[in-house]
């Protein structure tokens, strides 16, 4: 072994570690956390016993926030923050990945890093967007040398080329200075571009004081911008609004739409990711297009009580438009749970959740998301169950799969709902009420689901799990993925992640489906209303060693209606 690796090992060896929960802002890390002794420390060599199989990754190193995804002459493009150099955040470029499926993918060279005085300190992130003139431009966050934070924008250098491999960043950049009144080291991630009315529009990130704010802009030629007299939308007490999202969703279907379309027959949907608690929120609502404001329907709430595309580890997430099925798109960034000298050790860090099909739920008041279709091409040995009974205290393995690195799609029906555990109206922070009535304390009707990732005694396992409760007029549907038993190893942020599922019970049926991939359980509750992403690393639990239980722990059986567990294979991920 060269000198020099082994000199980098003694120092991650006697490395003082710092406090977790400070180190990961609340145990989700944080994209611009700097850790100069370790973000050009080069892994010795690459762990994989918690690398996932159909997740989008690297080879190695660390990557972030999702960049101008895009679908341009049949072939889909995917940037994102990436240190070329380390498993931490720092030397960041854009890296750049090409597919025809979004499954399978081929790893570029990087199509932007820092070169240029208006982004010498950095490329941060941005939004593609295809003119009609069937030209794709890149608008991105750069940092010059007073540590502004500037938008640039960048063109392919040969629009033959099917890859796009190489960018250009023009001359003229930057394209948006932080005015008088804008806090320059708070104004960033423009958003894809939408026309109307003669004139290109887009969003920029910041926030004035404590209150989180998305910054219009308009520009009839994409070059020159200017700032509209009041924001898209604010709202106080937020913080930093990163990575805005800003699109159309349809009232009734599960058809996409370009950026452009306005109208009375769709909503629109305003999506921030909030950097106090590294979480992303939205609201659906009307776009005033005659005035450029947005208005959250009272359905909605801005900010930390609001909806979230997740409710785990899920942060920075960008959509785009797919013409070639008509959908909208969502990527999002799933950040790690242990500890930056853990990362360090496996020489990566960060991976994108699978990506998603997002619609407007028929109730008008949520989004609903669905894994791609293209995902299915990935199953393989399958078993199916039907009209199985789980009685209290009953957990049954389901044989024959790979349970390390599956896909599980499971209906449950309950028989009676009479005897379903009053609510409690004070329990508005579905979190602490799923740590507080975890996947052991027996409820009546549930706590029941699956037992994800457990070691054969169960010693390690993450259950992802319903329990119901009876209001004074309807039922609530509490959604849980607990990673408290996850692993065996300590110092681990191990949550119990949760979020209500809006869901009428009328047929007594619940669905969920869940993505089982090493590290990384990614559930979707009731088709896809209530989805949660966690990472875990079990000792335990790991490969061939790894186990996939049904359960109930609830005083009231529960059916199995229908089980479909697939083993998934490995598609080609970047090498």
């Amino acid at each position: 072994m060269e000198v020099t690796k082994l000199l980098s090992l003694c120092i991650l060896i006697t490395f003082l570690c710092v406090d977790i929960i400070n180190l990961n802002n609340g145990g989700v890390q944080a994209s611009h956390k700097v850790f100069p002794q370790f973000q050009s420390l080069t892994a010795v060599s690459i762990r994989q016993i918690h690398r996932t199989g159909y997740h989008f990754q690297p080879p190695k190193n660390w990557i972030n926030d999702p960049n101008a995804p895009m679908y341009y002459n049949g072939i889909y493009h995917f940037f994102y923050q990436y240190n070329p150099k380390g498993a931490v955040w720092g030397n960041i470029v854009w890296a750049h990945s090409v597919s025809k499926d979004m499954i399978n993918w081929e790893a570029l060279e990087p199509a932007l890093y820092p070169s240029q005085h208006f982004d010498i300190n950095g490329c941060w992130s941005g939004s593609a967007t295809v003119l009609p003139s069937n030209k794709p431009i890149i608008l991105y966050t750069g940092l010059d040398p007073k540590d502004r934070q500037i938008q640039n924008y960048a063109v392919p250098a040969n629009l033959s080329d099917p890859y796009l491999r190489k960018w250009i960043k023009p001359g003229n950049n930057p394209v948006v200075d932080p005015e008088q009144g804008v806090n320059a080291s708070a104004f960033r991630d423009p958003t894809t571009a939408w026309w109307l009315n003669g004139h290109w529009r887009m969003l920029v990130g910041s926030k004035r004081s404590h209150r989180g704010v998305a910054y219009l802009y308009r520009s009839r030629d994409f070059i020159y911008w200017t700032k509209a007299k009041h924001p898209l939308h604010s709202a106080p007490h937020t913080g930093m609004w990163e990575c805005p999202d800003f699109y159309p969703v349809l009232l009734s279907g599960k058809e996409g739409l370009d950026l452009s379309v306005v109208g009375k027959h769709v909503k629109h949907v305003l999506k921030v990711s909030l950097d106090v608690t590294r979480y992303d929120y939205y609201t659906v609502g009307t776009y005033l297009s005659d005035k450029d404001r947005y208005v959250p329907d009272n359905t909605s709430v801005d900010g930390w009580a609001g909806l979230r595309y997740d409710y785990g580890n899920f942060y920075a997430s960008k959509t785009f438009f797919d013409p070639a099925k008509k959908r909208r798109i969502l990527w999002g960034w799933v950040n790690e749970s242990d500890t930056t000298e853990d990362d360090v050790k496996k020489g990566w860090a960060g991976l994108q959740a699978i990506p998603r099909t997002v619609w407007l739920d028929p109730n008008q008041r949520q989004l609903m998301q669905w894994p791609i279709e293209e995902l299915e091409t990935l199953r393989g040995k399958t078993v199916k169950w039907s009209h199985r009974q789980l009685k209290t205290g009953e957990h049954i393995e389901v044989k024959g799969i790979t349970a390390a690195q599956a896909d599980v799609d499971v209906i449950f029906h309950i028989p009676s709902l009479d005897k379903a555990e009053p609510f409690d109206h004070s329990w508005t922070d579905a979190q602490e009420l799923c740590a507080r009535k975890g996947s052991k304390v027996k409820g009546e009707v549930g706590p029941f689901g699956l037992l994800t990732l457990a070691s054969k005694n169960l010693e390690e396992y993450t259950p992802v799990f319903f329990r119901v409760f009876q209001a004074s007029k309807k039922h609530v549907v509490l959604l849980c993925s607990d990673a408290r038993s996850s692993s065996l190893k300590d110092g681990l942020y191990k949550p119990s992640f949760a979020g209500f599922v809006d869901v009428d019970l009328a047929d007594k049926k619940l669905s969920l489906r869940t993505l089982i991939d090493h590290s990384v359980v990614e559930s979707f509750g009731a088709g896809g209303k209530t989805c949660i992403t966690s990472r875990v690393y079990p000792t335990l639990a790991v490969l061939d060693n790894a186990h996939l239980y049904a359960f109930n722990h609830g005083t009231e059986t529960i059916n199995v209606e229908n089980l479909n567990a697939w083993s998934m294979r490995k598609p080609r991920m970047n090498t």
